[in-house]
């Protein structure tokens, strides 16, 4: 069998991505036949004994691909120092998964689930530009202008965001607030939130209802379903 790159064996295993998995063997939490792991080694797969963590890896395992709607309350880290619930509390199956990409603690809505690194590292790498769409509850009667500097991109933190797609789904004098989509590829922390303060909106709730082509309006919040192949296939390579 043909060696192959440590970091990339990890990744296929489902670790993480490959480049996590880089630093990973740079901290030195990647053994080879016992022996500590320099970035840039190659492995026989079918010959050599790979550790992570003092826990061996099986490539062998299946991948699978796990769709949850998330609700608002739980964390999307794997491990959790401050006790807090993790999404991992909601989906219990056998596979070491992570998630792909990150939903803040108060924000709800589609998140995938896999031990596939590979998939992870082209689902968030930004030149894949997977969409992403977000229903955002919002403080105020937004104005059409408004709608506008967020579709152009707007500043935050000293960035500019990429054009988004936006529309207003509703509004309420009556409760003084709107609710508004949209639809942005990147993937910067809290971006939505930033981008509705940069014009002066401030969010009361936020929920992520789309990933690509797929979303969670019938899976109910806290509940997940496998993805098929076809779906993982066609995410891939959606633009």
């Amino acid at each position: 069998m043909e060696a192959i790159r440590l970091q990339k064996y990890l990744a296929e295993a489902g670790i993480a991505s490959r480049r996590k998995c880089e630093e990973y063997i740079n901290q030195g939490r990647v053994k080879v036949n016992d022996k500590i792991a320099v970035l840039g080694q190659k492995i026989i797969p079918s010959i050599d004994k790979v550790k992570f963590d003092e826990k061996s890896i099986d490539q062998t395992e299946k991948h699978v691909y796990i769709l949850l709607n998330k609700p608002i309350g739980y964390v999307t880290t794997v491990k959790e120092q401050f006790g807090r619930d993790s999404v991992l509390d909601l989906v219990k199956v056998k596979e070491r998964i992570v998630p792909v990409g990150r939903l803040d603690m108060y924000t709800s809505g589609a998140l995938i689930l896999t031990n596939d690194g590979e998939f992870v590292y082209k689902i968030t790498h930004p030149k894949h530009e997977i969409n992403k769409t977000y229903n955002a509850t919002v403080k105020g009667i937004i104005k059409q202008e408004e709608v506008e500097k967020l579709r152009n991109g707007v500043e935050i933190e000293g960035y500019i965001t990429k054009p988004a797609k936006v529309k207003i789904l509703k509004t309420d004098e009556e409760k003084n607030i709107s609710r508004i989509e949209i639809t942005i590829h990147e993937g910067k922390n809290r971006q939505v939130r930033k981008m509705c303060e940069s014009i002066g909106r401030n969010v009361i709730a936020l929920h992520r209802s789309k990933i690509g082509f797929i979303g969670v309006k019938d899976i109910p919040l806290g509940k997940w379903r496998y993805l098929s192949q076809n779906e993982v296939n066609k995410l891939i390579n959606e633009k």
